[in-house]
């Protein structure tokens, strides 16, 4: 039996106050219904619900995908601005 690789994807988040929030998952769909619906949501995403998702680029796996969400997390408001924008 083969197993299907798992493709990961980093996000970007922008909440009802504007603000931003990055992270990483292997199921955007779930993690979004996550993120507005339900008590597995990031803890600073409840608070400001809803949610919508203004980014997302793949990744090669887990490793990478956590590796680009600290450097995308990094990033100052204007620079994830213009990753948004592309």
């Amino acid at each position: 039996m083969k197993h299907k690789k798992k493709t990961w994807y980093v996000y970007i988040l922008e909440c009802s106050d504007k603000t931003l929030y990055t992270g990483s998952t292997n199921d955007l769909k779930k993690r979004l219904r996550q993120h507005n619906e339900s008590k597995a949501g990031a803890r600073y995403t409840k608070a400001r619900r809803p949610v919508k998702l203004v980014y997302k680029e793949k990744a090669s796996s887990l490793s990478a995908a956590l590796k680009r969400e600290v450097q995308v997390k990094n990033f100052t408001k204007e620079k994830k601005s213009e990753l948004i924008s592309w």
